[in-house]
């Protein structure tokens, strides 16, 4: 009776435990999508205010055709070209940024404000969610969520070049 109720015990354990490690790795993974949905976002609204910019007097028509072209290819560009995509939209932005233009007017002065807290978030926004790729493919990393395959079919989550660049 008393082994009886041990193997019943450790039986229940180990299905108790099997059943937190897959809600964990669930919530990992609605993390890393949150992130990455937040991150998509902003990235979307950059390219938004990069295309405002081209459209403004702040940049000449050279400049202006550059950015509004990195600005499309960044709002459309699929996932395996968005690496790249969002690093020529932070080239693009750097050049002209760093050109020295001079802001008189008060529309130029609000986007160039704007660019530069939606950069700062982004900056925020991509290491948040670095680390929650990075904690889910440490955690699937782990035997047991290998040999249960507690993972599912779900994707293994992955960074993006774009996110290492300097922005």
């Amino acid at each position: 009776m008393e082994q009886y109720f041990l193997g019943s015990f450790l039986a229940i354990f180990v299905l108790w435990y099997l059943s937190y490690s897959a809600t964990r790795l669930d919530r990992l993974h609605h993390r890393v999508e949150t992130s990455w949905a937040n991150l998509d976002g902003l990235l979307q609204r950059r390219a938004a205010v990069a295309l405002e910019i081209a459209k403004s007097e702040l940049a000449d028509p050279a400049s202006s055709l550059l950015l509004t072209a990195a600005a499309h290819q960044a709002r459309d560009a699929q996932m395996q070209s968005r690496s790249q995509a969002e690093s020529g939209l932070s080239g693009a932005l750097g050049l002209l940024l760093n050109d020295g233009h001079l802001v008189d007017g008060f529309i130029e002065k609000d986007l160039l404000r704007e660019l530069s807290e939606l950069t700062d978030k982004i900056r925020v926004a991509i290491s948040l969610h670095v680390d929650a790729v990075t904690r889910t493919q440490m955690v699937r990393q782990k035997p047991v969520f290998k040999i249960f395959r507690l993972a599912g079919t779900a994707p293994l989550p992955v960074t993006y070049e774009f996110e290492t660049d300097v922005l």
